[in-house]
């Protein structure tokens, strides 16, 4: 397993995490807005760092699917936007939010630490340390992302589990009527070969409706 100082200070799965498939099309896809939902935490960790896992220098990780969700946040003419403020928050392997209203909040996993922020690069490019979602009472699994851009309205969607059958169920993500944009927020949760722990790798690029400025 990767330590956490390995991990905060360096990308050891390489640019191959990094790629985009179809920045060479005539168009990307941009990314559907999505609500922001009841949960954004209502009082934010002390830690509020890119791995979800670890609490400060606690040696107890959170329980779940360990992943390594990457990304890169892109114009609409594909140009990477640096800067920008990455954050995610989700369910922990219980169902359970970092939310004082969250229903199941007395089953809250008290070492996972449900949200993170990144700051993209030259590249764009975003990487967390987090778990697989889970499914809870009336959602399909699900991660909720913003990106802030400076000078720009804050921007919010959420990504989901290629295949999982209660995705057609889930009215946020039916929600999206165009199949390319649905498609486009659906992502694959693969094995990462060689890991002994069984990691996932997971990609989510997100297009924003603008042309950032050179």
């Amino acid at each position: 397993m990767v330590s956490r100082r390995q991990f905060l200070h360096t990308s050891i799965w390489g640019s191959a995490l990094f790629t985009v498939p179809g920045l060479l099309a005539e168009e990307l896809i941009k990314t559907p807005a999505q609500t922001e939902g009841p949960f954004y935490p209502d009082k934010l960790p002390l830690d509020t760092d890119n791995d979800l896992l670890v609490l400060n220098d606690s040696i107890t990780p959170g329980v779940g699917e360990i992943t390594y969700l990457s990304g890169k946040i892109l114009g609409s003419n594909g140009v990477p936007i640096r800067n920008a403020v990455v954050e995610i928050w989700q369910a922990d392997n219980n169902g359970a939010y970092l939310h004082s209203e969250s229903s199941n909040g007395d089953k809250r996993d008290g070492n996972f630490q449900g949200f993170g922020r990144f700051t993209t690069g030259s590249t764009g490019e975003y990487l967390f340390r987090t778990i697989k979602p889970v499914p809870y009472p009336g959602r399909t699994p699900h991660i909720h992302f913003a990106v802030k851009v400076p000078g720009r309205d804050k921007f919010t969607t959420q990504c989901y589990v290629k295949g999982h059958p209660q995705n057609e169920k889930d009215g946020i993500y039916k929600s999206v009527r165009n199949p390319q944009a649905r498609e486009s927020i659906t992502v694959a949760f693969d094995p990462i070969a060689g890991s002994k722990v069984g990691e996932l790798n997971a990609q989510f690029n997100i297009v924003l409706g603008f042309t950032p400025e050179a």
